[in-house]
């Protein structure tokens, strides 16, 4: 089975560390046979934190990472000794990490930034040992606390991946070769559907020093919000984009047609998704003249900016860049992080279908890659379609 170096699913188990016992001691010396109670307190159970890390932008490093657990506490000892606290253990993963229970299906974090730290699940305290409960009235109690339990989570972590510039369109829309065009990111480029099969970021450079981020996305097809195609495995990329680019070939027979059941698949994936800005490129511009441009233009959408391009021929793709610059310092577009119920339900519908990929392969905990045959299979499938 073919298996990719992009991961954005993992299912992990985790476990804190259990807090060490407190110590029951009384001291007995040759000078002080009745020295009284020097139990020590136990140590604290090691926290599992989620810690943001820029250096990765897969969950590659956790592919087969199937249980985390955190030290435990130490144990008190005799003369007053603290049992040693459990170490911490880091769960380092790329911006964009979104974290549900996988019992629930509840939201349960999100990781965003560069550093930011999320503690997971705390270790449990330790016990006090018998020297915190001596009194005036009890000086040689011969009592001490066990320390607390751990706490045991599966958890499932998805990545979304961070872009200013989200791309969006059918397979062969000239997405791969628009980042190309605009950045220094090498997808694959070919002529045939499904080209691009994970996620690329390119840093598209603007003027005085300035930059976005453009994310070019698996192609979708009509169907995809009901698993058909690849379009359902990527589509959770597109929520965490501030702007949608839609990309519709020029040669089109019907470009707003095109346009209307792409903005419908993300509909019918997450309705949030239609409150974010977009803007429709018109791409393969070199295929049309300046005549049948101006003839299109009033077919087209008109509650959105539309830009006719050609990475090929570089034709329209500074307007381009204007144009989403100027979407996306606009005060009315803000990044959306999305965590509603609705986004869980349509999440659900994914991992109901991986689930059963998984189970017929006899792998419960695996991630499903699509070998060759099964590549093939949804392209032919889309050729029909196209």
């Amino acid at each position: 089975m073919a298996e990719s170096n992009f991961v954005d699913y993992v299912k992990i188990l985790c476990r804190s560390g259990k807090g060490g016992r407190g110590s029951m001691h009384l001291k007995h010396l040759k000078y002080n046979y009745n020295g009284g109670p020097d139990g020590g307190d136990g140590g604290r159970g090691g926290n599992i934190i989620l810690r943001g890390n820029h250096n990765y932008w897969t969950l590659l490093h956790l592919r087969y990472q199937r249980h985390i657990f955190a030290e435990h506490g130490g144990n008190g000892g005799a003369d007053k000794c603290h049992g040693t606290d459990g170490r911490d253990v880091y769960i380092d993963v790329p911006p964009g990490t979104v974290v549900y229970n996988a019992e629930t299906g509840k939201f349960v974090c999100d990781v965003n930034d560069d550093g930011q730290e999320v503690v997971l699940l705390k270790g449990g305290r330790g016990g006090l040992g018998n020297f915190q409960f001596r009194s005036a009235t009890n000086q040689a109690p011969r009592f001490a606390q066990p320390g607390e339990p751990m706490q045991e989570m599966t958890i499932i972590l998805e990545l979304k991946l961070l872009a200013d510039v989200g791309l969006v369109g059918f397979p062969n829309a000239g997405k791969s070769t628009l980042v190309s065009a605009l950045s220094n990111a090498r997808p694959k480029i070919a002529n045939y559907p499904f080209t691009t099969m994970e996620p690329s970021l390119g840093i598209v450079a603007y003027r005085d020093n300035k930059s976005f981020v453009m994310a070019d996305i698996p192609g979708i097809i009509e169907g995809a919000s009901e698993g058909r195609g690849l379009g359902l495995r990527f589509l959770r990329h597109i929520e965490r984009n501030s702007l949608l680019l839609f990309m519709v070939p020029g040669d089109t027979d019907d470009i707003r047609r095109e346009y209307e059941i792409l903005l419908n698949e993300l509909q019918q994936f997450n309705p949030e998704m239609l409150s974010k800005h977009r803007v429709l490129a018109v791409t393969k511009c070199d295929l049309l003249d300046q005549e049948l441009i101006d003839m299109l233009r009033p077919t087209l959408p008109a509650d959105l900016p539309v830009v006719f391009i050609s990475a090929v021929t570089g034709f329209g793709l500074e307007e381009l860049k204007d144009v989403l610059w100027r979407e996306l310092n606009s005060e009315s577009n803000k990044l959306q992080v999305i965590t509603s119920t609705d986004t869980l339900i349509h999440r659900d519908k994914e991992l109901s279908r991986l689930s059963l990929e998984m189970q017929q392969e006899g792998e419960d905990d695996e991630i499903i890659f699509l070998d060759d045959d099964e590549i093939e299979d949804i392209t032919e499938e889309t050729d029909e379609d196209f």
